[in-house]
């Protein structure tokens, strides 16, 4: 099982000094000296006062803040946690992604998701209700453009003729996000990967997903997965699986039991989970380094040994 982390740009107002350079530097290298995989960022590029206050955080761009991690690390997989695919035109997303991806050697993960805020979407213009939709066509523009010359594409709200972008990237693996059988069944006929969130029964209600906060949640949503995978004619083992240790406190938790995580990793490893995450406090950096390599040390290392 290989481990991801997500930076700890976790709270509002969020401390500045994580909003530096000299932060994001020290926390990638750190994270990949201690063994860690790969890192992300999440995506609010425009949230809503009213979530922010009610428990929401704040949030560097995904793209610029992994490019600097792209330039610090030679090892870490770029894996944003994750970016809201409708928000953005589809050829500026696989533009981002193709130079990211350049950049870091062939490390990017193209982790999307159709997100839930309303008031985002608002702001950036963008129609709620067509977010299905929106993120469909994105997948197939971006696909069309990293492989072929003069794309051609009618979409919801953009005409595209005879299009061509360069460079074109390698395989950039497609990760796509979300608790639903919507994300499943879409991750079962063209990604190549599937990263479900934990969702308790209060954040599940406000995002409008089914809860996940158990493995007894997750295993028939998995069994549905390779049912549909196997209906797609395709290889289970080809398909990542990102999930983080259900029912486990974090590392930075007075309640941190390094055992449980194990156990838990275990079971999920049986599933067919091949990726994980762990959350981390988000007051200070040096909270968060501390909580990364107790994470490293008790957890990562001992499961590797295993």
């Amino acid at each position: 099982m290989r481990h991801f982390v997500t930076y700890p740009l976790v709270a509002h107002p969020s401390n500045p000094e994580l909003v530096t350079k000299q932060a994001i530097v020290r926390f990638a290298t750190r994270a990949e000296e201690l063994g860690f995989d790969g890192m992300g960022f999440t995506d609010h590029p425009a949230p809503s006062h009213r979530w922010l206050q009610a428990g929401g955080h704040d949030a560097l761009d995904p793209f610029v803040a992994l490019g600097v991690v792209a330039a610090v690390t030679e090892r870490l997989r770029l894996v944003p946690n994750i970016l809201v695919l409708p928000y953005r035109n589809p050829f500026l997303v696989a533009k981002a992604a193709a130079t990211l991806d350049a950049v870091s050697d062939g490390r990017f993960v193209l982790a999307v998701a159709t997100g839930y805020q309303r008031g985002e979407y608002r702001a950036l213009g963008v129609d709620f209700d067509e977010r299905n939709q929106l993120f469909d066509e994105s997948l197939e523009v971006i696909r069309s453009i990293w492989t072929e010359d003069e794309v051609a594409y009618e979409g919801l709200h953009f005409t595209a003729r005879d299009q061509t972008a360069n460079p074109k990237p390698g395989h950039v693996p497609v990760w796509i996000g979300g608790n639903s059988a919507l994300s499943r069944r879409r991750v079962a006929t063209s990604a190549d990967g599937w990263s479900p969130f934990p969702a308790p029964a209060t954040l599940a209600k406000t995002a409008k997903t089914p809860v996940l906060e158990s493995i007894d949640d997750l295993t028939p949503m998995l069994d549905h997965l390779w049912r549909c995978v196997d209906e797609a004619g395709r290889d289970p083992s080809t398909i990542d699986i990102s999930m983080q240790a259900l029912g486990c406190a974090p590392p930075g938790d007075e309640s941190f039991d390094p055992e449980q995580h194990l156990d838990a990793l275990g079971t999920l490893a049986e599933l067919g989970v091949t990726w994980t995450s762990t959350g981390l406090p988000g007051h200070s950096l040096d909270a968060a380094l501390e909580a990364l390599e107790r994470y490293a040390t008790t957890v990562i290392a001992p499961q590797r040994v295993g």
